[in-house]
């Protein structure tokens, strides 16, 4: 028997909604099937299987929620294997003529799949529940094995043929924060404890983005030792360009909006100055190849970072179409895990709300995020004369681990020009 897991979507995801399932028991499925669909923090994503065999239970049924990772939501018979005994009925539900010979002895439940191991790196290695077991019985070790199942998960074929000599697991140590920070954990107060009466407000419950979204935002500002650079700069030729770029595009039913410049401008930048596009691991400095830029969406209940790869080498008409595109699966959560996780810089923008200037949180492993404001009207000298420009401030949030203020200076410098103008943009 294996049991099919509650499988981790993203690195972050430690529970997710059954929503809906494609199978049911006694269906036959193969490596590939889709058999279910699961509600992350982020999408609606399907679930593929990640071995062959007989549907014999359905553990967990669709619409459940807080499911955690790892937990298992159904069974199958493995090929040639047999199926897991039915549990026995209660004692006044059976009948009493029946009684069950004294030498039988009670079914043994299967053991358990081998807890999912961590690359040397201390990335977790998708391996499916009998993956785990064969290579636990016969002492593969799955750090040295390549996946051949979907998305590169390791089933069965895998380990099979492959060498023994499992690398023995170190002993797991847990230090509390406290312990290492000589800081006593704050203890939760409610809001009656705080001098909030209950009955005086209402009460909505988190839901899994929520969480999501604070326990990562609270890891930031704590872990991360960040700073905020600020600059100016003048779009008026940015919004000319603007426009005689979006007639151009008119007839394709493309529209370049002023993030689009941005994101394009950052990512220019970050290849000007390579050390701003880099992530802080225990390891060293990550310099990343490319510039892949996450744009900050805000969705009902939370907020979602889609990635503009390889932003560099894309000209505007296809940022805009993509940045499009990408916004509005993020808002009916339809994105891909790799659609909104692995970019190396980010871009939040609440020029279109009126905010003139705000400081943005980093999204980890990224080095900076980059806060736009508004543009508007502002008074600047130029040649000795006062004259009106539309002045956008800009600003930069640093992990100072990766990117001090000399290369964060470097950056902005970098960014300045192209924003003022975007006619080297347009080659």
């Amino acid at each position: 028997m294996t049991d099919i897991l509650m499988p981790a979507l993203s690195p972050t995801m430690e529970e997710g909604v059954l929503a809906k399932w494609h199978v049911k028991v006694g269906d036959v499925v193969s490596a590939g099937d889709v058999i279910a669909e699961i509600e992350t923090d982020k999408a609606t994503m399907e679930v593929e299987a990640v071995d062959e065999g007989e549907v014999t239970d359905i553990l967990v049924p669709e619409g459940t929620e807080n499911v955690k990772v790892n937990t298992p939501i159904a069974r199958l018979k493995d090929e040639g294997g047999a199926a897991a005994p039915k549990p026995a009925a209660k004692t006044e539900d059976a009948p009493k003529a029946e009684a069950a010979p004294a030498k039988a002895e009670a079914a043994k439940p299967a053991a358990p799949a081998p807890a999912a191991p961590k690359s040397d790196s201390g990335a977790r290695i998708f391996a499916s529940p009998l993956a785990r077991r064969i290579a636990a019985q016969n002492g593969v070790d799955l750090k040295s094995v390549k996946g051949t199942g979907p998305h590169g998960r390791i089933v069965k074929r895998d380990v099979e043929g492959a060498p023994k000599g499992a690398a023995q697991p170190a002993a797991a140590t847990t230090i509390p924060a406290a312990a290492t920070s000589g800081i006593e954990p704050r203890k939760a107060q409610s809001l009656a404890q705080m001098g909030i009466p209950d009955g005086s407000y209402d009460l909505i419950p988190l839901d899994g983005m929520k969480k999501a979204v604070a326990r990562r935002m609270v890891d930031s500002i704590q872990n991360v030792p960040h700073f905020p650079l600020f600059i100016d700069v003048e779009i008026d030729q940015l919004m000319a360009v603007r426009a005689k770029v979006n007639k151009m595009l008119e007839p394709q039913g493309i529209k370049v909006s002023v993030n689009d410049f941005v994101i394009k401008a950052a990512a220019l930048a970050l290849k000007a100055v390579p050390e701003a596009n880099a992530s802080y691991t225990p390891e060293g400095i990550a310099m990343h190849h490319n510039a892949d830029v996450s744009m900050a969406v805000a969705i009902d209940g939370g907020l979602i970072t889609p990635i503009i790869k390889k932003a560099e080498t894309k000209g505007l008409a296809q940022i805009a179409t993509e940045s499009k595109d990408l916004a509005k699966r993020a808002r009916e959560r339809k994105l891909k895990p790799e659609e909104f996780q692995g970019g190396t810089f980010s871009v939040s923008n609440l020029g279109m709300f009126g905010i003139k200037q705000f400081t943005s949180i980093i999204n980890e492993p990224q080095g900076c995020i980059m806060s736009v404001g508004a543009g508007e009207q502002r008074a600047v000298v130029k040649d000795g004369q006062i004259v009106a420009a539309t002045v956008m401030t800009v600003t930069l949030t640093c992990d100072h681990r990766v990117v001090d203020g000399a290369t964060g200076a470097r950056f902005l410098q970098a960014f300045k020009p192209l924003i003022e103008d975007p006619v080297a943009m347009l080659a």
